[in-house]
This record gives structure tokens, C-alpha cells and sequence, in this order.
């Protein structure tokens, strides 16, 4: 099976000052949608409430990436079963406009 994996290692700790909840929320912000950071409405003491962000140093990580074709065991190659790569892609499909979208607002770029 290919795939992609990470494995990070680090103490955890709630955010809960306002200025680095502040922080972490335009961070997230713009790792989604870079440059939006600026014009998103940022969360909230409500929102703050109902969620919980945490900040890890890294203390130790590894990664791992798996590509190619399979690696079937020499008895295995006579069996009758397909065998191979079945690719699974990511990616942004139209964007849908909220119902209660004011008008001219511009649809962003896809």
C-alpha cells in the first residue's frame, strides 16, 4: 500500500491567551486559504469556548513515503488477482456560495 505518514513527538499545551489564540487562528486561517487571513472574520470568546487549540514544540519526528508498484511475494505473481496502483487525487471542486451570501461578493478563485 503506498502511502504518507508522519509521527511527531512533544508536549502539548492548551492555547489560552487571547493574543495567541488570536494568533493560531490566522495561522490556520492561512494555511487554508492563503491571504485570507487578513479578511476572514476571526473566532470569537464563543468560539473560543467551544474549541481547543493546542501548540506542540516538535521534540522528535520521522516521515515515511511508500511509491511504486506493489512488491508481491515470488508465489504470489501466478495468483489470478490484479494487482497494481489504484491512485486516490485531492482536490477543490467548484466553490458553492452560502445561501445567505450578500451579493457582489466575488466568488474566489478556484
Amino acid at each position: 500500500m503506498n502511502c504518507r505518514s508522519a509521527v511527531v513527538y512533544g508536549r502539548a499545551r492548551e492555547v489560552t491567551g487571547p493574543d495567541e489564540l488570536l494568533a493560531a487562528s490566522r495561522a490556520i486561517t492561512a494555511h487554508v486559504l492563503p491571504g485570507r487571513e487578513d479578511d476572514a472574520a476571526m473566532p470569537e470568546d464563543d468560539d473560543y469556548r467551544e474549541t481547543l487549540l493546542f501548540a506542540m514544540p516538535i521534540d522528535e519526528a520521522s516521515a515515511k513515503v511508500r511509491t511504486g508498484p506493489p512488491k508481491d511475494d515470488p508465489e504470489d505473481l501466478g495468483l489470478p488477482v490484479w494487482a497494481g496502483v489504484l491512485p486516490i487525487r485531492s482536490s477543490y471542486g467548484e466553490p458553492e456560495p452560502s445561501p445567505d451570501l450578500a451579493e457582489n461578493i466575488p466568488r474566489p478563485a478556484t
